[in-house]
């Protein structure tokens, strides 16, 4: 009697963990066929200022245009928007102003000056002044702000994120020197990926990233810290090898990703997840940046003056990555702190803010650059 219950109580165990182990195959099943038919992916959003920053293109063109009859006009022009803009946001002021006097590039000034006036486009007082080239206006009066026009660069995880991307300049630096892709323009797309992980209510965030001052790193659907997915890194890898690509870079590039074992895909994982060492993830971000960069300058269409296309792409997609002559920006949404932003003006906010500049300052070129 005793054996007969033994033998049905070990049958329904039996039967029990069938079941669960045939339920976690069917997750991971599901999870694979979600993330090789994308439909994990966001949908994405087009930015609800993608004309303007259209305008912007076609206001500036390419940053190697100036024209010396008036670029002494343009600079001053420059540092009077400066000196109107300190009074309002004397940080943003700042770093603008600091951007400018190292690099001595007016087109990027220009352009960093047009990402903060997107903000301020209903700020009649601050266009007045703007537009009179002249200096007015009581400063006692005005409402001045100590912090950023850049309303999600004022979040305390901001700040984190700061101090954790620090820690990573000599990879981030590697990755661009192997590349020819512009350190700031790396990061770009890495603060679009990362933003929206520094959140304070997520678990991760209060026990280590916030109080180690670190990167997540993502272990899932996308990897690493700059959210690199497994078809992506596929593509990536592909693309460096394959002559007949609108991706391909030349055989200089042809190695960059070698394997050094037999199987791929966990060597492919431990690189692009490692806690100790994020250079492959900027390695295969950088690749993906300049990959979509030629594919669009093959076409006619060239995009490597636009960081906020570029990060778009990025963020999309190579499958949605078709050249055309007016791109729009957008990408993910992001929440942050109750507002959406998307990932191409996220990236763009950052390029041109001059926040970190000092780490990562414009090069002379955001592709096969030269130092300033």
């Amino acid at each position: 009697m005793k054996n007969r219950v033994f033998r049905k109580i070990l049958k329904y165990l039996s039967f029990g963990f069938a079941g669960v182990f045939a339920l976690i195959g069917l997750v991971l099943t599901m999870g694979f066929f979600a993330v090789k038919f994308h439909l994990t992916d966001d949908p994405g959003v087009v930015d609800i200022n993608d004309r303007y920053f259209q305008e912007i293109k076609d206001k500036y063109g390419k940053s190697s245009d100036d024209s010396s009859v008036t670029v002494n006009f343009n600079e001053a022009r420059l540092l009077h928007n400066l000196s109107v803009l300190s009074r309002y946001y004397p940080a943003n002021a700042f770093y603008i102003q600091n951007a400018y006097f190292k690099s001595r590039n007016l087109k990027e000034a220009q352009r960093m000056i047009q990402a903060v006036n997107l903000y301020l486009q209903n700020n009649v007082e601050y266009h007045t002044e703007v537009g009179g080239f002249e200096e007015s206006g009581d400063p006692k009066k005005m409402q001045v702000s100590t912090g950023s026009v850049f309303e999600w660069m004022n979040i305390n995880e901001w700040q984190d994120f700061k101090l954790a991307v620090a820690k990573d300049k000599h990879l981030i630096d590697s990755a661009a020197h192997a590349t020819g892709v512009e350190p700031r323009l790396i990061v770009s797309v890495l603060v679009g990926e990362q933003i929206r992980l520094f959140n304070s209510s997520r678990e991760a965030y209060k026990k280590w990233i916030g109080p180690l001052k670190i990167l997540s790193v993502e272990t899932t659907f996308s990897l690493g810290v700059t959210g690199i997915k497994v078809p992506t890194a596929q593509t990536i890898e592909k693309n460096l090898y394959d002559s007949t690509s609108v991706f391909y870079l030349g055989e200089k590039y042809k190695h960059l990703l070698d394997f050094q074992t037999k199987n791929i895909s966990q060597e492919r994982f431990n690189r692009l997840t490692s806690y100790k060492n994020h250079y492959y993830s900027y390695l295969y971000a950088a690749l993906n940046v300049k990959q979509i960069k030629m594919q669009w300058e093959k076409s006619g269409y060239p995009i490597d003056d636009r960081p906020e296309i570029l990060a778009t792409l990025y963020n999309i997609g190579y499958e949605v990555s078709v050249p055309k002559e007016n791109p729009v920006v957008g990408g993910s949404g992001i929440n942050i702190k109750g507002k959406r932003y998307s990932f191409g003006a996220v990236a763009y906010e950052f390029y041109y803010s001059g926040e970190l500049y000092e780490l990562f300052p414009f090069k002379n070129a955001k592709f096969d650059f030269t130092d300033v």
